[in-house]
């Protein structure tokens, strides 16, 4: 009983998450006149403050512990336990968006890292040549034509679109770490999972925080343009590309501030994958 009502109080915090995206998304479109993808940029802004407030305090710090106590090859067998499970819906995101071929090799990914390679612990699949993917449903729902929809930061969940929220309600309802059973162990796998991923992402983070001017629009652009490149795997239509940052003026170099470099760093990162990572370091949509 205890575990049906907890399945029950995930699903309804995450209804009430989706209200919520479309009620602030009302809200703000009236009265932002900035960025169009950004609507409610005053309280995305005001999350983005309140998670980097909590990265910085607790999660930053705790993951750098994790990645100093845990040797290499252990936090690799984490990353791929992890990798393994998500194989699985990742096929099932790639069936239904029309790349059987691809579904195929996630569920052969799966089969051959479970048992060759221990419960997914070693990556043997890689080895033999099949390829590793990255779908969920907010990338399927955007290969179905649905829009991004406005932009929106949770506070713990971190950078999201409307689209993408809704999305993601789809991948934890089918997500086993969060449905696993009982509740301690899955709290214990979330969070091993959460600081895993963050500890990954911290020397990409430290020189993303050194690069960009204002993190938040640095984000947020990453943010929207890796999603665009995976609901198309890499290649949008031309018109999807609009929106993206433009290259900076071509202002005589005498006349620009002292930082000068940072912007033009920022907008070279924005196009690197690894960045983009670190710029959604805790979105659930970093990879």
């Amino acid at each position: 009983m205890m575990a049906a009502t907890d399945g029950r109080g995930w699903m309804a915090g995450l209804r009430r998450l989706a209200l919520a995206a479309l009620v602030a998304l009302s809200a703000g479109c009236a009265t932002n006149g900035g960025d169009p993808r950004d609507p409610i940029e005053g309280f995305n802004r005001a999350m983005y403050a309140f998670n980097e407030g909590f990265d910085q305090a607790i999660g930053k710090p705790v993951a750098t512990v994790y990645r100093d106590v845990l040797p290499d090859p252990v936090r690799g067998y984490v990353r791929n336990f992890f990798a393994n499970i998500a194989d699985l819906f990742i096929g099932l995101n790639n069936l239904i968006q029309g790349k059987p071929a691809d579904a195929v090799t996630d569920w052969a990914r799966f089969a051959f890292n479970t048992t060759v390679g221990v419960f997914g612990i070693n990556d043997v699949a890689s080895d033999i040549g099949l390829e590793k993917h990255d779908e969920d449903f907010g990338q399927t729902f955007g290969r179905w034509g649905a829009g991004d929809g406005a932009y929106v930061v949770w506070p713990f969940i971190g950078s999201s679109s409307v689209r993408d929220t809704v999305g993601l309600i789809f991948d934890y309802a089918v997500d086993p770490v969060v449905d696993h059973r009982p509740r301690d162990a899955r709290n214990f796998m979330v969070v091993t999972r959460a600081l895993g991923k963050r500890a990954d992402l911290l020397d990409a983070s430290r020189i993303l925080e050194e690069a960009a001017l204002d993190k938040y629009v640095f984000q947020r652009d990453a943010y929207l343009q890796r999603r665009r490149n995976q609901v198309y795997d890499g290649s949008p239509p031309r018109a999807q590309r609009e929106g993206a940052p433009r290259a900076e003026s071509a202002e005589p170099r005498a006349e620009r501030a002292p930082q000068a470099a940072g912007p033009a760093v920022a907008l070279r990162l924005i196009e690197e994958p690894a960045f983009q990572d670190a710029a959604v370091a805790v979105s659930p949509h970093g990879g």
